[in-house]
């Protein structure tokens, strides 16, 4: 999770046994968002963020040929904590690492 998830969507993952780490369990919330990126690629997770910067980030990657692990992103005024909850347990249920990594997935399904 980059640092600006709402706490209620990372409770709500993990009241559904999710496995769930925080940029500030990490103690990553400092990082750029390269490294953030970086950092989620290195730990084998997919990064779910709401921050617009992180879509570049992904861009260039793809743009460039730069593997990462994949990103998962809801825009905070079009997916509300909820949506957010279910659509990422279905990913997290049914996808497979090779369908998120060097991907963008956008939230609400």
């Amino acid at each position: 999770m980059d640092h600006h998830i709402p706490r209620a969507i990372t409770i709500g993952l993990r009241m559904r046994t999710i496995d769930v780490l925080t940029a500030l369990e990490d103690h990553a919330e400092t990082l750029s968002d390269p490294s953030l990126l970086d950092r989620a690629t290195i730990l084998g997770r997919v990064l779910f963020t709401r921050d617009d910067d992180l879509l570049i980030e992904a861009k260039h990657r793809q743009e460039h040929g730069i593997s990462f692990g994949g990103v998962i992103f809801a825009h905070q005024l079009r997916a509300t904590i909820g949506q957010c909850v279910h659509d990422l347990e279905i990913i997290m249920f049914i996808g497979e690492e090779d369908d998120i990594k060097n991907q963008v997935i956008f939230l609400p399904l």
